[in-house]
């Protein structure tokens, strides 16, 4: 029979179900048709499959479809007619302004049992019931060592902090389910309020913190337990959570200041601070700092192309390493940056089969669906090969005619891995930082990969009509570029084939760069810019953790760029100044990554950026015409209110005690 406990969403009795099917893959369980939740416990191997199962509801953080840091913000853009079919675009209708309180996109609120969820997927205070009743029963196993229960208890609550991490940065304050009430609580109990946000970043820390000490140190088994929580995993998220109130959305937000929301309680759900608290940034550093640590104890260290079997032998040429870097860090199945990846499961092949390019008329004809196409402001936004942003930079050969055209020839050796030879192409292309041409598909670049690490087997690539741009109506670039960030290396196409064959890797959740930009960006914001900006041995000082990946980027120091290609030398020895920096390298460094759509708003910079228009390439055109930069796509609008998702309207009407987020109504 099924268990029956109170649905603490929306004050009503509901049935969920548990399960213990056993698995070698904690990632493949869902906790569904059991007897009984005692029976769930019967023993060790039930307990670790019910687990498992509670492992499932973590997001699959590298499918576009169901993540929303893909489509559902500016760095790709995809077009009307896209293949529907096999390619979900709920979230790309967050990026046009489609959400909504009565259906809403991503309803991560939701309960398994409710009648819009999210299309069957994360129901995220289904997983923390789930957890909560783990960890009342885990003590029931008779063989369940205890070394082996505290760790699994551990894991329970990195699972359940993680959970509500994830709710806070989607919805702000949210209810903090510590444990399930018992089926005997009082109506009034099950009627949730909403606590502050604050309180709730505070029990985040608070439950990881918990878990920490029992997390190893690193994993013991690869074959079973990657991606499974370690102490450097716990403390990275803990980091992020403390970055996220420390920064801009929840710190000194005037709008959330003056639109607070009080609850019949009297209680406050919004910080009322209009500028940002100091302390917080502070408190985020010092856990950034412990992250750091963790992730040095457990030998993380960034990734470098040139100790891997590609550089081996000298065969490929340094400019092809340098582009490479970036792409492999992120790539390169279970590299020592990855602090937390995550193995591919629904649609394990979706963002590389919307990524890689067609590479002749048989592959336009294949399953290659060809549409995350970067818009222009996401192709301006990487540096040039000085390090500083393309409008700055006063020796960029393109800075006065970005759009004009240029033609790559054999006597013009630094672009002849990154643009086939003979081709025009605009100026933009030339002359750009090497992520630019790792992440960035231009037509006429020429392709790294595909199959083989033999710097000898480039391809070039072709995205205009008369080629091989729109010939197929519902799957081609809207834009005329194509992100290649994400495509492994070894993922191939054949010239005749009718499809890819994939060589899937670990999806980079966290990497080792993300807590090094984290870092400067804490250490920036609590205490401004201190230290040699030319540096990487001073580890207080911002520039330190800076120029250790623009060093891995291949691109001068910050110091160095700034004083030497701008008319603004001094500019990153300002607060103001350093901090634009850093944001922009986030978003070159995790261009494609899922990150920018989460970062933008946590930096309040959303109504920035997603108030531009979408600009593309003259994609029906050919030569000349094809490199028109006027076309706009879509003029997308980003309100205040969209920072935060909606709670569903039927929420509101059934627990009383609910408040909706601000700028969606009542």
């Amino acid at each position: 029979m099924k268990r029956v406990i109170k649905n603490i969403l929306f004050g009503i009795s509901v049935i969920l179900s548990a399960g213990t099917m056993p698995s070698c893959n904690y990632l493949d369980v869902v906790p569904d048709n059991i007897a009984t939740i005692e029976h769930a416990f019967a023993d060790r191997n039930h307990a670790e499959a019910y687990l498992y199962g509670c492992y499932s509801f973590l997001p699959v953080f590298s499918n576009p479809l169901v993540c929303p840091g893909f489509f559902g913000g500016d760095e790709v853009w995809l077009f009307d007619n896209v293949s529907t079919d096999v390619l979900n675009i709920r979230f790309w209708q967050v990026a046009k302004g489609q959400q909504n309180t009565s259906t809403p996109i991503g309803n991560y609120w939701a309960s398994k049992q409710d009648s819009y969820n999210l299309d069957g997927g994360i129901t995220m205070f289904t997983a923390i019931s789930d957890l909560n009743i783990f960890l009342e029963k885990v003590y029931l196993p008779g063989d369940l060592p205890v070394d082996e229960r505290n760790r699994w208890i551990a894991e329970a609550k990195f699972l359940k902090a993680y959970f509500h991490f994830w709710l806070l940065r989607c919805y702000g304050p949210i209810p903090i389910i510590d444990e399930n009430l018992p089926i005997s609580a009082d109506p009034d109990a099950v009627q949730v309020y909403r606590q502050p946000v604050d309180e709730v970043a505070d029990y985040i820390v608070r439950t990881l913190n918990e878990a920490i000490p029992d997390l190893p140190h690193m994993v013991a088994n690869f074959t079973t337990d990657l991606g499974r929580p370690t102490k450097a995993i716990a403390a990275a998220v803990k980091a992020q959570t403390l970055v996220l109130t420390a920064s801009r959305l929840f710190n000194g937000n005037p709008y959330y200041a003056e639109n607070n929301r009080t609850d019949n309680r009297g209680v406050s759900l919004f910080p009322a601070n209009t500028e940002p608290d100091r302390a917080k940034w502070e408190r985020a550093a010092n856990a950034v700092w412990e992250a750091i640590q963790y992730a040095d104890s457990a030998g993380h260290v960034l990734f470098d192309i040139n100790t891997t079997d590609i550089a081996a032998g000298g065969l490929v040429p340094k400019e092809i390493l340098d582009a490479t870097q970036v792409r492999g860090a992120a790539t390169t199945h279970w590299n020592q940056e990855i602090i937390w990846g995550q193995l591919p499961r629904s649609n394990p092949d979706m963002l590389q089969r919307i990524s890689l390019p067609p590479f002749t008329l048989d592959n336009k004809a294949s399953t290659l669906l060809m549409c995350d196409a970067p818009p222009l402001h996401i192709v301006e936004q990487f540096y040039s090969k000085n390090g500083v942003p393309i409008n700055e930079d006063k020796d960029w050969s393109g800075r006065d005619d970005p759009y004009g055209l240029r033609t790559q020839t054999s006597a013009d050796t630094d672009h002849q891995y990154y643009i086939a030879n003979n081709h025009t192409t605009l100026k933009l292309h030339f002359d750009r930082e090497p992520r630019f041409y790792g992440a960035i598909t231009f037509d006429g670049s020429l392709y790294y990969g595909n199959g083989t690490y033999s710097a000898a087997a480039l391809k070039t690539t072709h995205l205009q009509y008369s080629s091989l741009g729109g010939l197929v109506y519902d799957r081609h670039s809207s834009t005329g570029y194509l992100a290649r960030k994400m495509l492994n290396l070894l993922t191939a196409i054949e010239p005749t084939a009718s499809g890819p064959i994939y060589t899937r890797y670990s999806f980079p959740v966290i990497r080792l760069a993300d807590l090094y930009l984290l870092y400067a960006e804490a250490l920036n914001e609590a205490y401004g810019p201190s230290g040699d900006p030319d540096g990487v041995t001073d580890l207080s000082s911002p520039y330190t953790w800076l120029n250790l990946v623009r060093q891995r980027a291949a691109i001068p120091t910050v110091g160095e760029a700034w004083r030497d290609h701008t008319d603004k030398p001094t500019y990153h020895a300002t607060q103001e100044g350093l901090q634009d920096i850093i944001r922009q390298e986030r978003m070159n460094e995790f261009a494609f990554e899922g990150v920018r759509f989460w970062d933008l708003r946590r930096w309040k910079l959303s109504e920035k950026y997603l108030n531009q228009p979408i600009r593309g390439l003259n994609i029906y055109g050919d030569g000349d015409d094809f490199y028109r930069a006027d076309n706009i796509l879509y003029q997308p609008t980003f309100e205040q209110k969209d920072y935060l998702w909606p709670l569903r309207y039927e929420n509101l009407l059934k627990n009383k005690n609910l408040l909706q987020n601000p700028g969606w109504g009542e």
